[in-house]
């Protein structure tokens, strides 16, 4: 009989972040909704044409409209989503900057190699 190999002892459970909705992703979801609206308000308006029945009046078409309507909203809310990350990855670019400014000035230790290197025989 071969031994089974023991299980390891269970310890806390790993914390799970919480569901945050960041800016735009309303607008993603409203936007969703008001286009799959829109799609099936065009099927409903486009089937009796292929069913050879009377079509229907002028508003079913203007319904027809929303899933124009719905992909703007949801383009809108995926530009401020992008607008917020750009935003709140500034200023780790400019610590950055700042970091490779402060290692290329004069006095500092690598400047000299790179200057060499740099250099023309």
């Amino acid at each position: 009989m071969t031994p089974t190999p023991s299980s390891p002892t269970p310890g806390p459970a790993p914390e799970t972040p919480a569901r945050t909705t960041g800016p735009g992703d309303r607008l993603v979801r409203i936007g969703a909704i008001v286009f799959i609206f829109g799609a099936v308000a065009t099927l409903v308006t486009v089937a009796p044409l292929f069913l050879g029945t009377d079509p229907f009046p002028t508003v079913a078409y203007a319904l027809s409209m929303l899933m124009g309507v719905g992909f703007l909203i949801a383009g809108a809310g995926l530009l401020r989503s992008i607008a917020a990350q750009r935003r709140q990855a500034r200023p780790g670019a400019e610590a950055r900057s700042g970091a490779e400014a402060r290692s290329e000035a004069p006095g500092s230790p690598g400047a000299e190699s790179r200057s060499v290197a740099g250099s023309a025989p």
